[in-house]
């Protein structure tokens, strides 16, 4: 089966720093959990597949189109959901206004775009705060706010940077709850917090220094612990395994 979503060959960087070196990624249904440390590359990689950063080189083909200009990325956004670790506001729209305005620039048809922002903040948990003023809301309400601008309107790929950031065990469990209702959607979810992809991903990456370590799945990854690796699962250890044979090799 195609991809929905793929990167090819793709080099990235900022400035004389190349972060990406040259990597292929195919994105399919179901949940992609991308873990690595503080400066792996992740939230570049989400940035050049959302296409808000065009690749050095290399493509970035999301449903079937391929962007090489300014307008087919235009087209190809309408089908990306995609929450940054730090997304912009205007601090005096409502929730209800927020998440409807992101509806809008995804294209969401006018007719369609109020009740697909209603069940949008319906699903984040944020029903009695829909009028709030976005200025108003805690941390975690705010990256409530954020996934629900992210999952409006049900794009073809959704792509989430720390996502669980802020939010309380409950709101985290709500929100795996809200990644299992999308079956037919492809999800990159880029964490630290290696219990959540232990959770709900079916398939693991992990990068180091701009390029894939691991590709496989929880249960491959947990397989990879060591005695003496850090860690307080078969998860975190098989991961933090994973890291130090890098950074030995």
């Amino acid at each position: 089966m195609a991809p929905i979503a793929s990167l090819s060959s793709v080099i990235q960087g900022y400035g004389s720093r190349t972060v990406l070196s040259g990597i292929d990624l195919a994105v399919h249904q179901g949940v992609l959990g991308l873990l690595g440390p503080n400066g792996a590359g992740k939230s570049t990689l989400l940035r050049t597949l959302a296409t808000a950063t065009p690749p050095r080189s290399g493509s970035v083909t999301v449903s079937g189109t391929t962007v090489t200009s300014e307008r087919e990325a235009r087209v190809v956004r309408r089908q990306v959901g995609y929450l940054p670790q730090d997304f912009g506001f205007y601090p005096s729209f409502t929730v209800q206004d927020f998440v409807e305005y992101c509806a809008w620039l995804r294209g969401v048809a006018p007719g369609e775009a109020r009740d697909a922002t209603r069940r949008a903040i319906e699903a984040v948990g944020l029903a009695d705060r829909a009028g709030a003023k976005m200025k108003s809301l805690s941390g975690g309400m705010l990256r409530r706010a954020g996934i629900a601008a992210a999952v409006v309107g049900e794009p073809a790929v959704l792509l989430l940077d720390e996502p669980t950031v802020g939010l309380d065990p409950a709101q985290r469990l709500e929100f795996r709850t809200l990644l299992r209702s999308l079956p037919d959607t492809a999800i990159v979810l880029s964490t630290h917090l290696v219990e959540d992809v232990a959770a709900v991903c079916d398939r693991v990456v992990v990068m180091q220094d701009g390029r894939f370590v691991y590709d496989g799945t929880p249960g491959d990854l947990a397989g990879q612990a060591s005695a003496d690796a850090p860690g307080d699962s078969e998860f975190e250890r098989g991961y933090m395994a994973v890291l130090r044979s890098e950074v030995g090799a």
